[in-house]
């Protein structure tokens, strides 16, 4: 989508992708390699001996704030480099797009994972679309990080059999032991995609709640 507005792009999709652009702009190289690895990724046409001399950086608006603060930074440097410190705004602009609500989710996401010792966190539910990048995103931090997580796109991914349906990192749908003790108060961290309604985290959470009862009831 971000792509959509522009005529001439070339679109890297993370720091070791930015990397191998700044490299080409410093130092030149094989023309034909570097437009072979980007090829899916750039508009008809690309010349990055010629269109990489002035750019401009627009972001996915569900992209990570810190790498495209990151990314940003090292074209910049680059730029200055390449230009020298008074010529460099001449061939280089960025525009922030990353969406407020996107980034607020985001945040808190990093602080739970900062604290989640304190907080003794046993896992953190991610409730949005499994097409959602924003919401996949969410999923990445915590996983990241090594704490037990979640992504569902809805309540009924959570079964009176103490089961949970989930989507991974890698897009896969899988099936698994839910909560691993019901006998104790269960300490958890709950987020969701930026268009996701309120209605269906609530509605994921009182299936958690029901878990609890049943397993109380039992006794």
């Amino acid at each position: 989508a971000t792509t959509s507005f522009c005529e001439d792009y070339i679109c890297v999709k993370n720091m070791d992708e930015a990397k191998m652009v700044t490299d080409y702009i410093l130092n030149g190289g094989d023309k034909a390699a570097f437009l072979e690895y980007f090829k899916n990724a750039v508009s008809e046409g690309f010349d990055p001996d010629t269109m990489l001399k002035n750019l401009g950086l627009a972001n996915q608006t569900t992209m990570y704030k810190k790498e495209t603060r990151a990314i940003g930074q090292l074209l910049q440097k680059t730029m200055m480099e390449k230009y020298g410190p008074v010529d460099a705004d001449k061939h280089y602009m960025e525009f922030d797009t990353i969406c407020d609500a996107t980034q607020e989710r985001q945040d808190a996401v990093h602080e739970l994972v900062e604290n989640a010792d304190k907080l003794g966190l046993d896992f953190i539910l991610v409730v949005g679309g499994w097409d959602s990048s924003n919401t996949a995103h969410l999923l990445e931090i915590p996983m990241n990080a090594g704490i037990r997580s979640f992504h569902i796109n809805r309540a009924e991914c959570i079964s009176a059999d103490n089961t949970i349906t989930h989507r991974t990192m890698d897009g896969e749908i899988v099936t698994e032991p839910f909560i691993t003790d019901l006998g104790k108060n269960v300490v958890m961290g709950v987020t969701s995609g930026a268009s996701t309604p309120d209605a269906a985290v609530q509605d994921s959470l009182d299936s958690i709640f029901m878990l609890s009862k049943l397993a109380g009831s039992d006794e």
